[in-house]
Order: C-alpha cells, then structure tokens, then sequence
C-alpha cells in the first residue's frame, strides 16, 4: 500500500502541472485581458488612471486627450505607448508567455500566490476571507446529503417495488430535475418574506447584534441564517446520492453470496449491515471526492448571490470576469492540489471499507 500511495502522490505532479499548463495557455486566446480590462475602466472613470499609473488627476486628463500607438489593444486608442507598456511591466506581460508560466509556477509550488491585480490584496487573505461562506455551504450539505441519502437509498433497496419506493423516487427525481438556484427563488419567496412568510433571514451568515448574543443565540442564529441556502445547496447532491446508494445495494442484495447468508439462518439486518453495506458503500466511496470538492470549494454562484454570502463561488466568478489571473490560477493550482490529495484518500478509505482491496499488489 505504501508504494502505490508513493506512485500516486508522484502523479499529482505531472497532473497538477497539465492541468496548470492546459488553463494557462487558454487564457492566451481570451479577449479582454486584464489590460483591456483596465482601458474599460478607465473609459469609465478617469481616476481609475491614476490609481494603477500612481499619478493624479491632471495626468489623467493628459494621458486620456494624447495619441500615439497603443500596441493594438481593444479600446486604447487616445492611450500614450508608455502608459500601455507600463501596464504590461506592471502585469507581467513584458515577458514571454513561457518564461510567465514557469515564473508562476515557481511561485505556487513554495504557495506564494501573489496578490490581487485588482484588489490591493494578496490571494490567501482573500480565500481565506471567503472560506467561511464556502466552508458552512460545503460542510452542512455534504453532511446533510449523506446522513440522509445513505440510509434513504438503502431503505429504497429493500422495498423496491412498493409504493414507499415509488413516492420517493418521484420526490428524488423532482429535486434532481429542479436546478438549485430555482429551487433557492422558492424558498425565498415562501419563508424569506418574498410573498408568503418570513421566517428565515434573507442575507448574509449572521445578524447584526452578533457580538451581543451568547453561545447558544450565537449557534442559534448561525443556523437559522444557513437553513435556506444550505438546503438549496443539498438538494441536487441529495438526490443523486440517493439513487446511486440505492443502485449499488440493489446489486449488491442479487448476489450469490446475499443468498447464501440468508440460507444460513443470518437476520435481514445482520445481511445487509454486515455483508451487503461493506460492498455496496465502495460506489458510495468512489463519488465521495467529486461531491466533496464540488460542494465544498465550487460554491454556487446564483445562490450566494440571491443570499448574499460572499463566498469563493463568487470570488472566482468575479476573478473570471475581471481576469484577476492570481486569484483565478492561485486558486485552480490550490483547489486542484487538494482534489488529488482527496483522491488519494478515498482510495485509503476503500482499503479501510474493505481490507479485501489491495492497492499495493498492482502492477
């Protein structure tokens, strides 16, 4: 087992690096780079010149009414040539596309992430501001999917066939069809004052006398804001899970060897919770990184928007959209890094599920 963990903590490297390499040279052929992005602002407001070239007003108004070339970029005609290449010393593209990525990808593997190109703030402390909001979705709706889909699916197996399995399974496809952010709409139109009741609170993690509250009003109001984007979060993975638990033990109960177990006398229970449960979870085990990650550190940006949680969903949409390339690759090499860490683990876990699974002996 040692040596095939070694082989595959090993294969993070060249995957890390691909998927790196992959997204960066993609960003090559997008348009309205953060260059672009800065003439459109400056289109937009005029102190926004000053603020990236460190000057003041009156350098404004001169580099806005002067001429010359502009190295071709989209909207910065009436720019001067040096105010263009100083943006790009100041990005970074004065380099070669080459010797950039190899420049960040020096930086990343010692987890130096750099800072916001439009923010005034360095990538950790910005993640590390909205993983709250990432941690309380990712936490409470993984939990949440699995303490209820695992034995929901497992009782679907056992009845399958009889109304109960019927009516859940209509009820499991209608979440399942019903995209979370509608299904967030919804929520908020019948118990946050939309139209109907208002019984939970439409914004942010906490209320505004937070500090004044004591411990438990503190749990209290934590849990009364998460109630209604965290079941709006759950609802796509709690149907998924549910089926594919119900699946696995439906295949796993038509085996030889459940039937034998019965013929030696042995409860249904002792059956499925000793013989069947071992073997059908390993499906459950295998799914368990993608929703993890997914969850955990996707983040839907509809919904923080509708609840207005300020989590990494929407940090890294923003980044898309401004080309905050630091925040954008600081994050995919962090988030990426981890996902293959929690492969490897799942993997440990299966030998932990079923000690018959022996990573070590393959080839």
């Amino acid at each position: 087992m040692g040596a095939y963990i070694l082989r595959r903590l090993l294969l993070v490297i060249p995957t890390l690096f691909g998927i790196m390499v992959i997204n960066f040279v993609l960003t090559q052929f997008v348009p309205g780079g953060p260059i672009e992005q800065v003439i459109a602002q400056i289109e937009g407001r005029g102190d926004v010149f000053a603020n990236i070239s460190g000057g003041g007003g009156g350098e404004t108004t001169e580099a806005m009414d002067a001429g010359g070339d502009t190295a071709g970029y989209i909207g910065a005609r009436g720019l001067p040539p040096e105010f263009i290449r100083e943006l790009e010393v100041q990005f970074g593209f004065d380099k070669p596309p080459l010797q950039r990525f190899l420049l960040m990808m020096w930086d990343y593997i010692r987890f130096d992430f750099g800072e916001s190109w439009f923010r005034s703030e360095s990538v950790v402390s910005l993640v590390l501001d909205k993983l709250p909001v990432s941690i309380t979705l990712g936490l409470w709706s993984t939990l949440i999917a699995y303490l209820i889909s695992i034995p929901l699916g497992i009782r679907k197996a056992v009845k399958d066939g009889t109304p109960f399995d019927t009516w859940t399974s209509g009820a499991v496809i209608v979440g399942y069809a019903i995209p979370g952010f509608l299904f967030a709409v919804l929520l908020i139109v019948l118990f946050a004052g939309g139209s109907y009741f208002r019984i939970f609170p439409l914004r942010g993690l906490t209320s505004d006398n937070w500090e004044e509250l004591t411990l438990i009003g503190k749990v209290l109001d934590y849990l009364w804001h998460i109630a209604l984007p965290v079941i709006a979060t759950t609802i796509a993975s709690f149907a998924t899970l549910t089926l594919l638990t119900k699946n696995s033990f439906l295949d796993e109960i038509k085996k030889q060897y459940v039937m034998t177990a019965r013929a030696k006398g042995l409860t249904e229970r002792r059956v499925l919770y000793g013989h069947v449960f071992r073997n059908a979870m390993l499906i459950v085990i295998a799914g368990f990184p993608s929703l993890f990650i997914g969850v955990f550190f996707g983040g839907s940006v509809i919904i923080e928007t509708l609840f207005s949680l300020d989590g990494l969903g929407r940090l890294g949409f923003e980044a898309a959209v401004a080309r905050d390339y630091p925040i954008v690759f600081g994050t995919l090499y962090a988030f990426s890094l981890l996902g293959l860490i929690v492969g490897i683990l799942s993997d440990i876990t299966y030998v932990l599920v079923d000690p018959r699974i022996d990573f070590g002996s393959r080839g």
